[in-house]
């Protein structure tokens, strides 16, 4: 895939680093999405001094203008984007009856407007083209929902939605879709939770451990590739057999 464009919305994350790293090392140029351009650069120098030549964007997903400025600058400098990955994504974690209108709204606009916002901007751009290739990152969570997650995974249960749906609009253009599912992943954020609940979380999973970004990355890096024409509107989950459906 040499000089095809990858833009990775949430690209500074823990698994966006991986899928921008590991998208990069197939050939893509790899743009990572930061809604922060101060910490962005922060990060860009550490990618390049650990070898990898990534590029970035100014993007809040949750905000449609930024999205359509972003993907469209992006196009104008780098070429036309082929691979649209949506891994942005927050938590506000509450029960119900101490969520907030706002918490929810925040979950939503970020995690499922964001989602919308790239992929209507994406959609036309691709499919006037013939071809690409659009991942959304949702969760295992979206699937079996969560406790104290009402917001976060009626989010991702939305995303797949968007994915099923605007893969039957975009088959016949050259266009997939997909979706995939991570489980609990061992990232910066889940290394700071305390070490009797990762070990609980730990016992839930079959395999008997978290995943790794780099896993998660492998799986982004699969649906992207020319030879996965034949799959869309799927949800490839990478939980480990914590839920399988």
């Amino acid at each position: 895939m040499d000089n095809a464009v990858a833009l990775v919305t949430g690209g500074t994350g823990g698994i966006g680093t991986a899928v921008c790293r590991e998208l990069e090392q197939q050939g893509f140029k790899v743009v990572a999405g930061c809604r922060d351009l101060d910490k962005g650069r922060v990060w860009q120098r550490a990618q390049r001094e650990a070898g990898h030549d990534i590029e970035l964007v100014a993007l809040d997903v949750s905000d449609y203008e930024s999205c359509f400025h972003a993907y469209i600058s992006t196009e104008e400098v780098h070429g036309p984007v082929q691979v649209l990955v949506n891994a942005a994504g927050i938590t506000r974690d509450k029960v119900l009856k101490k969520m907030t209108p706002d918490l929810w709204q925040q979950v939503i606009d970020t995690n499922l407007t964001g989602t919308f916002n790239m992929c209507r901007i994406a959609a036309s751009c691709m499919a006037e083209r013939g071809y690409g290739r659009i991942i959304n990152i949702s969760s295992v969570n979206g699937r079996k929902g969560q406790f104290g997650q009402v917001n976060y995974a009626a989010s991702k249960a939305g995303i797949h939605g968007i994915t099923m749906s605007l893969a039957q609009e975009l088959a016949r253009k050259g266009v997939t879709v997909n979706t995939l599912s991570p489980g609990y992943v061992m990232t910066e954020m889940v290394a700071k939770v305390p070490a009797e609940v990762l070990e609980s979380i730990t016992r839930q999973i079959p395999v008997g451990r978290l995943g790794t970004p780099e896993e998660i990355a492998h799986s982004v890096a699969f649906l992207a590739g020319r030879r996965s024409g034949f799959i869309t509107g799927s949800d490839l989950s990478a939980n480990g057999g914590m839920h399988m459906y």
